[in-house]
């Protein structure tokens, strides 16, 4: 962990003169009780007191800590300056902050990106009151723009362990479509599931309750659901979601199986043309991506294969990105509907991981969905899970 907060601390100096600000500051207190978001990147611990993370463009990183955490930050091998207090955090605050003299200071708030909007308005006007009669009172703006950047923009570090994840998602999955058979309940499924990531020493890479989704047949409730009682049978589609938090790094992957019958050996036409349509859908919108494009843009390619196709318009994104949660943050690939704000005009940028999951919910089939993940890359998009082309056939 500490060569990755040594790796991203390094990588924030490049951002903040990349955007022209001067100082980003994340200031937290008793992070245990909802610390803010960024501190797994730039700290890697908990914080107890009043803390103070000051990174400049001119290099300087700077923690201001509780006396008791001073060796603790020290270890982080992050920060060239740690600098303990006692009493109180502002008198050292306001005398990094005039040393720097800087003209701009982002703190951390965001309307759009929760991942950028771990400074709380409480804490804010604690920070906002230290700051009283000093010029840096009014020079605070939002660092959504660094937050954004430096969990989307992932290091050689970051992606090899999503690549792990993600082997290990693959391994759990090909262990699953051999062990599954007629008659199994939805909840049965994913309790063999649980079993393969507990055997492994990690956790699911969200809530276990519905870590996996399982759905089978055309009667399971589509979405982020807990798995049901509902049985396998034959002729039923089975889909999953599914993925694996591993060294600090998630993956999500949807992956679709068929069970055959007496009566269909092989999938139903329909089942199929389903099917094709969600692949060519991740395929159309994998070959658009490049940096620069918008989510939006994006979104409405795989949308409109959906459409164009005759099924209905599916309720949600194209995409969200991937790191250390599975809804990492920053933008989206998805269409400009209020909920999601501004993200989906973000544009995509080299080093993000995003997913690429469009759907269909068929009333004779079930959910017809897949998932993949892909890298950002200069030129494009890499596949960072092997694409599913084909029903994966279960045995009768």
């Amino acid at each position: 962990m500490t060569s990755i907060v040594k790796e991203k601390t390094q990588q924030a100096v490049s951002i903040l003169n990349e955007l022209d600000v001067d100082v980003w500051l994340t200031f937290v207190r008793e992070t245990t009780a909802g610390g803010d978001p960024v501190l797994p990147l730039i700290y890697g611990r908990d914080l107890t007191w009043q803390s103070a993370l000051i990174l400049s463009r001119t290099g300087e990183r700077i923690a201001i800590v509780g006396f008791f955490e001073e060796n603790t930050a020290v270890r982080t091998e992050a920060y060239d300056r740690v600098i303990p207090y006692n009493q109180s955090i502002k008198p050292a605050l306001v005398d990094i902050l005039a040393e720097l003299d800087p003209k701009t200071v982002a703190v951390n708030y965001s309307e759009d990106d929760v991942y950028a909007d771990g400074l709380g308005h409480g804490l804010f006007k604690v920070l906002h009151g230290y700051l009283d009669n000093t010029p840096y009172q009014n020079r605070m703006g939002s660092a959504q723009k660094i937050i954004s950047a430096l969990r989307g923009r992932k290091t050689k570090t970051e992606v090899k362990l999503i690549r792990a994840a993600i082997q290990t998602t693959d391994e759990i999955y090909a262990s699953i479509f051999k062990a599954v058979k007629a008659g199994m309940s939805e909840a049965q499924i994913a309790s063999l599931m649980h079993q393969e990531v507990i055997s492994r020493g990690l956790e699911t890479a969200w809530e276990l309750d519905h870590c996996p989704t399982v759905n089978a047949g055309p009667a399971s409730p589509a979405g982020h659901v807990s798995p049901t009682a509902l049985e396998l049978e034959p002729g039923h589609l089975l889909h999953f979601d599914f993925g694996v938090r591993q060294d600090g790094y998630c993956s999500d992957i949807q992956r679709l199986a068929y069970l055959p019958s007496n009566a269909q050996p092989v999938p139903p036409e329909g089942m199929v043309k389903a099917f094709q349509t969600v692949v060519q859908a991740i395929g159309r919108a994998v070959e658009a991506i490049r940096p620069g494009v918008t989510g939006v843009e994006i979104d409405a390619i795989a949308r409109g294969t959906i459409t164009k196709a005759g099924y209905e318009e599916f309720k949600h994104a194209t995409g969200h990105q991937v790191g250390r949660e599975t809804h990492d943050g920053g933008g989206i690939i998805g269409p400009l509907w209020e909920r999601y704000g501004d993200t989906p005009n973000w544009a995509l940028e080299a080093g993000q991981v995003y997913t690429i999951e469009p759907s269909i919910i068929d009333p004779e089939f079930g959910v017809v969905a897949l998932e993949e993940m892909i890298l950002v890359t200069p030129d494009g998009a890499e596949y960072l899970s092997t694409p599913q082309k084909e029903l994966i056939l279960l045995k009768p």
